[in-house]
Order: C-alpha cells, then sequence, then structure tokens
C-alpha cells in the first residue's frame, strides 16, 4: 500500500525543523525508528529517504527503542565519525551517473517509475573511467536514490524494435544538445490519454478523514455534454517547465501544433527572444506522428508564422516510453490528481497548473475551446510545396521546416 504523499511532506516537514537538535547519531537514528514505526509497512524507506540513514541504521533505531534497556548509552559516535557520504567522498558522482543514466532511461508514462536499458557493470565502468572508482553496490544505491528500479528483461524492450532505435537515440541526444548549447530551444511533446470529465472514479488514493471517501458515479459512461479532454502536453528540457493545452475536442494534427503555438507565446518567446531554431522531440505517431501529413503542413505554416527554423525529431516506433515528457511532466501530473474525481474543465485545468517537483518543476495550462476537424486530407501539391529538408541519417524521423517566401 502506498503512503500518503500528506502524510510523508508532514514527516519531512517534522524533520527540517528538528534535525538541528539531533545533535548525535543516536537521536537520529531513533527519532526516525519512531517515526518509520508510527508510519507501519513502507515506512522504513520513508525515512531512510527523508533522512539521509540507511536502513540498517534506522533498524537499529528500531531494535533499541524497542528494548531500551539494553542500550548502551555511554557509546557515541563522535561527531564527523562513521563513514562518509559517497557524494563527499567523490564530488560530483551523482551527477555523473544521472548522466550516463538519462540517455536509455525508460519506464510508465503514468507513473514515476523509471528504469534503464544500460547494466549494472556498464554503468559502474564508465564512472570508473570518469575517475569514479566506486563499486556495483554503491552504483545500485545511487540509482535507487534517483527512484531507478530494477525490472525483468520483458521490461527493457519496447515495442518492435527497429535496428537503428539506439542510433536514432543518439542522434536525438546530440541534436538536442547542439541546440541547447547554442541557446536555442528544445521542447518535448505529446497527448496525455484522454479523461472523461465528470463525478467519475480516478484512479488512486488521495488523503482525506477515515470514513468519508469522496462518492463518485457507479458508472463510467462519457457525459455527454462534458465529454472527454486531451490535454496536450510542451515540456521545455532546457528551464524544466511546461505547458498543457487542454482541448476539448478531437485530437489532430491542428491540435498538436496550435498546443506548440500557443506555448511559443506564453513561455517560449519570453524566454528565448532571440531564438531562430526549435527543435521539436515526439513520438512517430498520432496527431504528430512521422507519417502524418497534416502535421507537416501544420509545422509549415508555424515556420513561417514564427520566421523560424523548426526542426524534428521523432522517436522510433514502439519507443513514446523515452520521450521526456513523459517522466518529466505527465507522470507527475497523474500523481498529483490521483483519487479526485475531473468534475469540471475548470478542475483539469487547476489540478494541472498546481502540479510542481521538488526539482522545481511548474507548468502553466490553459483550456482551448477549440473545435478541430477530423479527417482532413492534404494534397500532393501541399507536400511538394514544403519548405522542408530531411537528414541523411532517416530523413523520415529527421527533418526541418524552414520559412516560405
Amino acid at each position: 500500500m502506498e503512503l500518503p504523499e500528506e502524510k510523508i511532506r508532514a514527516i519531512r516537514k517534522r524533520y527540517e525543523s528538528m534535525k538541528h537538535f539531533l545533535t548525535d547519531e543516536r537521536l537520529r537514528r531513533t527519532w526516525a525508528a519512531s517515526e518509520a514505526k508510527e508510519l507501519g509497512h513502507g515506512g522504513l524507506k520513508v525515512l531512510s529517504k527523508i533522512t539521509g540513514l540507511t536502513d540498517a541504521t534506522i533498524t537499529k533505531g528500531m531494535k533499541e527503542i524497542t528494548n531500551p534497556s539494553e542500550v548502551d548509552l555511554t557509546r557515541i559516535r563522535v561527531t564527523g565519525g562513521g563513514r562518509k557520504p559517497i557524494e563527499e567522498v567523490y564530488p560530483g558522482v551523482t551527477e555523473a551517473l544521472k548522466n550516463i543514466l538519462e540517455d536509455s532511461t525508460s519506464g510508465s508514462p503514468m507513473s514515476l517509475l523509471k528504469w534503464t536499458t544500460m547494466g549494472l557493470s556498464e554503468q559502474t565502468g564508465m564512472l570508473n573511467k570518469q575517475g569514479y572508482p566506486i563499486s556495483n553496490v554503491t552504483v545500485m544505491k545511487l540509482a535507487n536514490e534517483m527512484e531507478y528500479s530494477l525490472q525483468g528483461n520483458m521490461k527493457t524492450v519496447s515495442g518492435t524494435q527497429n535496428p537503428d532505435r539506439n542510433a536514432q537515440f543518439e542522434h536525438i541526444n546530440a541534436r538536442a544538445s547542439e541546440f541547447q548549447a547554442n541557446g536555442q530551444p528544445v521542447i518535448s511533446v505529446d497527448t496525455k490519454k484522454k479523461e472523461k470529465v465528470g463525478n467519475y472514479e480516478n484512479k488512486g488514493k488521495e488523503y482525506r478523514p477515515k470514513g468519508n471517501p469522496r462518492k463518485v458515479k457507479d458508472h463510467d459512461f462519457a457525459d455527454k455534454k462534458l465529454g472527454k479532454v486531451a490535454p496536450y502536453g510542451i515540456y521545455d528540457l532546457t528551464q524544466n517547465n511546461g505547458m498543457v493545452n487542454v482541448g476539448i475536442d478531437a485530437d489532430t494534427a491542428v491540435f498538436a501544433v496550435e498546443s506548440i503555438r500557443r506555448w511559443w507565446y506564453m513561455m517560449g518567446k519570453p524566454e528565448y527572444p532571440d531564438a531562430t531554431q526549435l527543435l521539436i522531440t515526439c513520438d512517430g505517431g498520432g496527431s504528430n506522428g512521422s507519417r502524418n501529413r497534416l502535421w507537416k503542413r501544420e509545422i509549415q505554416a508555424l515556420s513561417t508564422e514564427l520566421n523560424m527554423e523548426i526542426a524534428v525529431c521523432h522517436y522510433p516506433p514502439g519507443t513514446s516510453k523515452w520521450n521526456k515528457i513523459e517522466h518529466r511532466m505527465f507522470s507527475y501530473i497523474s500523481k498529483h490528481w490521483r483519487g479526485i474525481p475531473l468534475i469540471s474543465h475548470e478542475v483539469v485545468v487547476n489540478l494541472i497548473a498546481s502540479t510542481t517537483t521538488k526539482t522545481g518543476f511548474t507548468v502553466q495550462c490553459v483550456l482551448d475551446q477549440n473545435s478541430y476537424k477530423t479527417g482532413i486530407k492534404v494534397p500532393d501539391e501541399d507536400i511538394e510545396g514544403l519548405n522542408i529538408r530531411r537528414s541523411n541519417f532517416h530523413g523520415e524521423w529527421n527533418y526541418s521546416l524552414f520559412p516560405q517566401p
């Protein structure tokens, strides 16, 4: 059972106010142990993460508060004693591992679970080459602290594999690094799964008074008036913020590009006033698919409107879980509104806009009440008239559109 976020925040707040008075190791571990026992199952892991104490240290504290008569009160570790934190011994090792894992991260788009396709020994070897002589055990501990999880083999394969899949990942990373180094914006875009609007059950749990759960409808038939919403997200990789355009109509390429347009005028242009290029990373299917002719025509129109090059890099088929927006924005939105019925458009917008993370992530949200026609056919002459430059490497996935005269 997952512990309520409210309880965890309360414990973290108590620790911040008390940690200066927990002057020795015994006080710290016994305080953490008492809080962990109060939480019950899962409490030990939570207190370990909050205090930085190991599971073994907190377990020792539990034994001490259970059998206080067996504790030798004369034995207290001197200040500064014990094993040094790994970051103190090897400054920068955490950031180095983060950079190694970043390019091979996958996971469930609707949760905070992450895993990597890179083996533990390979991670350790790369860190050793960078001057961090640490062991596999230490690397595993650091990865766990960054919320990575060991997964079975089935979890590391996403759909049909293209022989150039990894090469495309490397190409996307290289392009993103190039744009960022030149001060040009890089965004990750996608449509979050559609959600029914109304007093319906929303998966997950929220912290409420005991015996007073929210009462929701006992059926899942969509409300004819409120219908569903299609949240289209834009995540800025450099600024660690984003925008969600909540559509109430069809999820089409016109809607996708309109969402990017809104992001640019609301957030992109103020942040990058001198930008001459924009890089979009996105999935290979859906409203922003690599084969979607309407997507290309609308991106061409946006390029001309903004008078800038718009480069697009699509993830290979079956690898949508690698899209940055899934882990850095959508997963946190899902966690933030879990257990809360999305009873109105206003509630959806407010819940998304109030999503934040410990790393400083923020998101803006707007409601898009436009109607978007489906089934639009793009004639061949429109495609032939695109001012497009395709990459030599998989031009169907990597291309740039330039302003038309």
